[in-house]
């Protein structure tokens, strides 16, 4: 079994490390003692800690990003939905999480050529100021200009889409 813990050197240096431990058996099966393998995993361990910060870092600035952000996965179902896009929508992340986007949030009219964008995302074809309207969860109109960017997996795989707004209702009225 694979055991972590603290060790420290004779310098009072912290070294994290895995430990494997098995039983160590004579020629006829009797336990005489137990073999263990250890690994420095410090170093592993703080690269880890790092990509955790930078995660979370990214997901507050998409959190708290001046624009609406929002994820589809490869079925075209939402898995982001930012603040900016409930205060421009009033739709929460409850009510959106886990839904078609385009059958669900998108106006008939809509649908096929934000279903388009998005499935060109969805192929890798990414997508820049795409213009549309959104409806609220009010009924109001929304315009939005839409950039559709592919998102991949650490190994490259298309996973799904992000697609950043721009609210332009008031450039669209002056």
């Amino acid at each position: 079994a694979n055991f972590e813990f603290p060790l420290y050197t004779k310098d009072g240096e912290r070294v994290e490390v895995l430990l494997n431990a098995t039983t160590r058996r004579s020629a006829t099966g009797a336990i005489v003692g137990v073999v263990g393998v250890g690994q420095n995993i410090t170093e592993l361990k703080r690269g880890q800690a790092e990509l955790t910060r930078v995660a979370n870092d990214l997901q507050l600035l998409i959190d708290t990003a001046n624009a609406p952000i929002f994820g589809i996965d490869t079925n075209g179902f939402v898995n982001e939905w930012n603040r900016k896009a409930t205060d421009i929508t009033g739709f929460t992340t409850d009510d959106v999480m886990d839904k078609d986007l385009v059958r669900t949030f998108i106006t008939p009219e809509y649908q096929d050529s934000v279903g388009e964008v998005l499935h060109k995302a969805l192929q890798g074809e990414e997508t820049a100021n795409f213009e549309f309207p959104l409806y609220t969860k009010d009924g109001e109109r929304v315009e939005v200009l839409l950039n559709a960017t592919t998102r991949r997996s650490a190994t490259g795989a298309i996973v799904g889409v992000v697609g950043v707004g721009q609210n332009i209702t008031e450039l669209k009225r002056g």
